[in-house]
């Protein structure tokens, strides 16, 4: 318990300066088994390029893992998201949340005693619904990337994780007729720390708890099951 509550204070100080899609941490499912799971991300801060601000985001996403062999998993998840976003100088443009959905893999490299190392390619994609400002119609686009590299420690009642990982926000604009236009996260803000754990709460039914630091704000949770 002690050991929980000190994971739950570091990752408490991370999510004040954290984000990117989230990276699942390092329990990955076996050959042929599933994980299915119920997961909230929210961005709560991203500064895009030159004039071009920042934004928010809040998805709720529908997760499910296939294990292809055990060191290889392919991670899917679709559900619904939007975007808040906020030029400089300018009011605040609230997308409402419409699809939002992703796909990754993730390695594992290292599995000897009680430590796991993992590498990770994750992609959100956000696709909310149409805002209009004034008599001119905006529409909106989120993509996501990252990859990542985790190690974990298994201490049996939770399984706390730390790494690193590059990661890139695009925020596509259309104003009226015009062409969308890819406005690129803040490129010197590219490479992010990550904490999470995993914690189990039955015999196959997990939680997931994850911050990231440097690249972003954001912040993720989700509950699993395993098939």
């Amino acid at each position: 318990m002690r050991r929980l509550l000190l994971l739950l204070a570091l990752i408490l100080c991370l999510i004040s300066s954290s984000q990117a899609a989230p990276c699942y941490g390092t329990k990955m499912p076996e050959q042929k088994q599933f994980f299915m799971g119920l997961q909230t991300h929210i961005i709560f801060k991203r500064y895009l390029e030159d004039d071009f601000g920042k934004l928010r985001s809040t998805q709720n996403l529908f997760l499910i893992s296939y294990g292809v062999y055990d060191w290889l998993s392919i991670d899917l998840k679709g559900g619904a998201g939007n975007i808040k976003q906020h030029p400089s100088g300018s009011d605040e443009i609230h997308y409402p949340s419409n699809f939002s959905g992703g796909y990754g893999f993730r390695l594992k490299f290292l599995d000897r005693d009680n430590i796991k190392m993992v590498f990770g390619f994750q992609h959100i994609s956000a696709h909310p619904g149409g805002k209009y400002v004034g008599s001119i119609k905006n529409k909106a686009i989120l993509d996501d990337w990252q990859t990542s590299v985790l190690a974990s420690y298994d201490f049996k009642k939770i399984t706390p994780y730390f790494g690193t990982r590059w990661s890139r926000v695009d925020y596509i604009h259309k104003v009226g007729n015009n062409s969308s236009k890819r406005k690129m996260s803040d490129a010197g803000k590219s490479f992010g720390l990550i904490a999470g754990f995993d914690l189990p709460l039955a015999e196959r039914f997990w939680l997931n708890l994850e911050g990231s630091a440097f690249d972003s704000e954001a912040f993720a949770f989700s509950l699993n099951y395993k098939f």
